[in-house]
């Protein structure tokens, strides 16, 4: 959901871009938890892991606040029903923050460990959606805090430390995309600013 649909609505693909957002939500979404599962077989059709992997349902978040950016305006109508997916997975991820903003592995299971992350990984979404106008100025303070809990978790090398780690992703560690996610989130709170600034 974030390799592929932003890609595709950037290239002009837009209507496939959607396809296939609305084809992987098919296949993972569970309308009764509101979250992503991890892993589907197609052949099998059924869950290889059913778990609400937080980064995994961070991936999911990231790619349709890409691609609902790279819509053109004659979509408006589709676009919208995006937004409403795409908030309703930002409302439901942030029930189960903890109160240091960080979430667990496996969001609604308090076994799995503290990961770091999902955390970046929807502060950059709701930045998104603060820059795009379809998230509201109510969400500025989650993204805020996010980012501050991240903040915390960079060491004197620049590394983001308690990631999910690479390269097999089941314990805390440093990964490329955890690098990667805390670029992208610093300079969408940078762009947030500054388009805060030259509203006002």
């Amino acid at each position: 959901m974030y390799m592929l649909p932003p890609y595709l609505a950037a290239a002009g693909h837009s209507k496939e871009a959607l396809r296939q957002i609305y084809g992987y939500r098919t296949a993972l979404f569970d309308p009764q938890a509101g979250l992503f599962g991890h892993k589907w077989d197609d052949e099998k059709q059924a869950f290889v892991r059913k778990d609400f992997w937080g980064v995994g349902n961070g991936w999911a978040a990231a790619g349709m606040a890409r691609t609902i950016d790279l819509l053109p305006e004659a979509m408006s109508s589709q676009k919208q029903e995006l937004v409403q997916i795409a908030r309703a997975l930002v409302d439901c991820l942030l029930k189960h923050k903890r109160s240091d903003w960080l979430f667990h592995d496996v969001v609604d299971d308090l076994g799995s460990f503290v990961e770091v992350n999902l955390s970046q990984m929807l502060a950059y979404t709701i930045y998104r959606g603060l820059i795009g106008g379809w998230l509201p100025g109510e969400y500025e303070q989650p993204a805020r805090s996010l980012r501050q809990a991240v903040s915390g978790k960079v060491d004197r090398f620049g590394l983001v430390q308690g990631v999910c780690g690479a390269p097999h992703f089941d314990k805390p560690g440093v990964a490329a995309e955890g690098q990667s996610f805390y670029l992208l989130l610093d300079a969408a709170a940078q762009r947030w600013a500054y388009a805060r600034q030259t509203r006002h």
